[in-house]
C-alpha cells in the first residue's frame, strides 16, 4: 500500500485547510503505517505556477505549508515529505503522459471551466493541462490509492484512464491505476461570518476564518464572535439542517474533539450558543494554540524545514527513478 497525496502551496492557511487535509493525513499516516504501508505528501509547488504569484510568495508558502503540516503530526521519518519541483520526474512524466492523454478528456474537466471563467482564453496551457501533472505526480509512484475530496474524483478518474491507456497502447502493466481514498470524516468547514461559503483566505473578513498562525486571543474572539441564529441547539443534527451557521460551529467542535457531530449536538441539545461557543473557543485553543506555536518555531527556521524537503525529495527521487526509466523505454526513448 502507497498512499500519495499533494497541497498546492497557498499562504494564510487556516482552519478548513488544517481540518478537511491535514488532520486526515496525520490519521491516514499512522494508519498507512499500521498496515505497513508507505505515505509520501508533497507540496504542489510546480501547480502553484498555473497562476501568477510573485516567485517570493511560493517559496514563502512552501515553507509554510511544509511548517503547519510538520507541526501539526506529518512525520518525515515516517512519510515522505518533499516539495514537488525538487523531483524532475514528476515534470519529465507529465510530459511523457500528455502524449497518451486526449484533448476530449482534458476538454471535460469541470475545474479549468470554474478557474479560467469567462477568460479561457487568457488563461495558462498550464492550467488547462495541469490534471496531467496530477496524473504524473501519482502514477510516477504506483500509487494504490490517492486521498481526495469530492472536487478532485474526476482528477484520479482522469489518471485512472491514462494508467490504462497507457498499458494498453504499449503492451504493459507499468502503470498502477490507483484507488481513491475519500474519508466520510473529513469535514467541511464553512466560513464564520457566512456559512454557505467555504472559509477561505480570499474573504477579505479576517473574523471569517480561523488563521493557523492567529494568537490564543484572536482564535478565542472569532469563535465567541461567530455567527449564529436565536435558536438554541436543536436535539439532532437533522434538526440543524436549516441553520448552516449552527451546524458549521458544531462540525468544527465534532472535527477537533474527534467526535461525531451527532454526539456534539446531543451534549448541548437545548442550550444557547452563548454557552457553546465558549466552549468552542476554549477547544480551538487548546488544540490548535501547541500547532502554531511548532509552525511559527519551524518557519523562523527555514533551514531545518528546507533541510527535510530536501531528504525527502531525495528519498522520492530515488523511487521514482525506475518508473520513468521504464515508461521512457516503453515508448522507444533512447535514454542510455
Amino acid at each position: 500500500m502507497r498512499v500519495v497525496s499533494g497541497i498546492k502551496p497557498t499562504g494564510n492557511l487556516h482552519l478548513g485547510n488544517y481540518l478537511g487535509a491535514i488532520k486526515q493525513w496525520v490519521g491516514m499516516q499512522a494508519e498507512v503505517e499500521a498496515a505497513g504501508g508507505e505515505s509520501m505528501y508533497f507540496i504542489a509547488d510546480l501547480h502553484a505556477l498555473t497562476e501568477w504569484s510573485e516567485p517570493a510568495a511560493i517559496t514563502d508558502s512552501t515553507f509554510e505549508v511544509t511548517a503547519a503540516m510538520i507541526a501539526s503530526g506529518i512525520d518525515p521519518s515516517r512519510s515522505i515529505l518533499f516539495n514537488q519541483a525538487r523531483v524532475p520526474a514528476h515534470s519529465e512524466l507529465a510530459w511523457l503522459l500528455n502524449n497518451v492523454a486526449r484533448v476530449g478528456w482534458l476538454n471535460r474537466m469541470t475545474q479549468f471551466k470554474d478557474k479560467a471563467g469567462k477568460n479561457r482564453e487568457g488563461a495558462s496551457v498550464g492550467l488547462y493541462d495541469y490534471p496531467v501533472l496530477m496524473a504524473a505526480d501519482v502514477l510516477l509512484y504506483r500509487a494504490t490509492h490517492v486521498p481526495v475530496g469530492e472536487d478532485q474524483k474526476q482528477h484520479l478518474e482522469l489518471a485512472r484512464d491514462i494508467a490504462a491507456k497507457f498499458n494498453l497502447d504499449y503492451k504493459t502493466d507499468l502503470l498502477l491505476e490507483p484507488e481513491p481514498l475519500i474519508s466520510k470524516a473529513a469535514p467541511r468547514i464553512m466560513s464564520l461570518r457566512d456559512a454557505t461559503q467555504k472559509m477561505s483566505k480570499s474573504n477579505p473578513s479576517e473574523a471569517a476564518r480561523i488563521n493557523l498562525v492567529d494568537d490564543d486571543d484572536a482564535i478565542a474572539q472569532k469563535f465567541r464572535k461567530a455567527k449564529t441564529d436565536p435558536e438554541p441547539m436543536g436535539e439532532t443534527l437533522e434538526s440543524l439542517k436549516d441553520r448552516p451557521e449552527a451546524k458549521n460551529l458544531v462540525t468544527i467542535f465534532a472535527a477537533l474533539a474527534d467526535r461525531t457531530p451527532d454526539d456534539v449536538v446531543a451534549e448541548y441539545a437545548g442550550q444557547g450558543f452563548g454557552s457553546f461557543k465558549p466552549a468552542l473557543a476554549d477547544l480551538a485553543v487548546a488544540k490548535l494554540g501547541p500547532i502554531r506555536d511548532e509552525m511559527v518555531r519551524l518557519i523562523a527556521d527555514k533551514g531545518a524545514v528546507d533541510a527535510e524537503l530536501r531528504k525527502g525529495a531525495e528519498r522520492a527521487a530515488t523511487l521514482a527513478a525506475p518508473l520513468l526509466r521504464d515508461v521512457q523505454q516503453a515508448m522507444g526513448l533512447r535514454i542510455g
